[in-house]
């Protein structure tokens, strides 16, 4: 599988469509009871054949810290024969779980938790923001030398709960300094739920002229009630990639003991129903792996 192609590097603005990111490594990441592997594959490959844009498949961290993904090479090595269109992300921490992730053909994409909130940078991934800035550098350097992308996603983009100072300035100073960078994919992250209309109007609409060759994307978090309000703010200002797990399930366990879930992916299917936006989903496997889910995560 290859990394993302040049037509695909294109505005957001060119885009016609909603890309779905679908995302059973943050649904699975802080499940309580370990889910067994055979259940991970099986998984995976029935999300695989309902024809997401990418999956966000597993992740290449400390299984002391994330135990739950601990199997991911085990998952990857029975996923990889299947020939689709769909891009895998794996999840990396630091330069050691990039090399690794790197060395595997049919990853497409690494993905980086990058906090703009001192206090969850080093919550999250043990160091500071300057030294996170860094690690982007070598990981980007390393997704050019293997033809990967970097997926960059900014953690606290739309607010902060920890006291760090936080405004709109510092997201747009923070992708700048991604996009020097050479960073071509960046998605902002409402990691615990704080997200508002107002913020997630300006962010995009500011972000996707000013840098019209990034993809940018949203990552959010929510409650059952206010979803689609934060699918639409971010669509009218341009946003054409969504993350999104089946039945709303997960969330990052670094963050608090309480934290709203994931966008489910079926209300992104709604959202676009509705407004009559073309998306690449095949509806039957798509059902399929909604049974799935229901067993996995009962």
């Amino acid at each position: 599988m290859n990394a993302l192609s040049a037509i695909e590097k294109t505005a957001n603005a060119m885009q016609p469509d909603i890309r779905i990111v679908e995302c059973p490594r943050d649904a699975m990441q802080g499940w309580s009871r370990f889910i067994p592997t055979a259940d991970k594959i099986a998984y995976m490959r029935t999300l695989l054949e309902a024809g997401f844009d990418t999956l966000d498949f597993g992740s290449f961290v400390s299984p002391k810290a994330i135990p739950q993904m601990a199997d991911t090479r085990e998952v990857l090595k029975a996923i990889d024969d299947l020939d689709t269109s769909t891009k895998l992300l794996a999840i990396i921490a630091n330069l050691r779980g990039a090399e690794e992730a790197a060395q595997y053909a049919h990853i497409a994409c690494l993905g980086y938790p990058f906090s703009i909130s001192e206090t969850f940078q080093l919550r999250n991934t043990h160091r500071t923001i300057a030294a996170s800035l860094e690690i982007v550098t070598q990981v980007q350097e390393l997704c050019l030398e293997y033809g990967k992308e970097l997926v960059i996603y900014i953690s606290m983009g739309f607010g902060n709960p920890y006291g760090d100072a936080y405004d709109k300035d510092i997201v747009l100073h923070w992708v700048q300094e991604l996009h020097q960078r050479g960073v071509r994919i960046i998605s902002l992250a409402d990691t615990v739920g704080l997200a508002d209309t107002d913020t997630i109007a300006y962010l995009f609409s500011h972000l996707i002229p000013a840098f019209p060759d990034i993809l940018f994307g949203a990552h959010f978090h929510s409650t059952p009630h206010d979803w689609e309000e934060k699918i639409q703010a971010a669509y009218d200002n341009g946003c054409r990639r969504f993350d999104s797990a089946i039945k709303g399930i997960g969330g990052c366990p670094m963050a608090n003991d309480e934290l709203v879930g994931n966008i489910a992916t079926e209300n992104v299917l709604y959202f676009a129903e509705k407004n009559g936006i073309p998306v690449s989903v095949n509806k039957e496997a798509f059902q399929k792996a909604s049974v799935m889910a229901e067993r996995i995560f009962s």
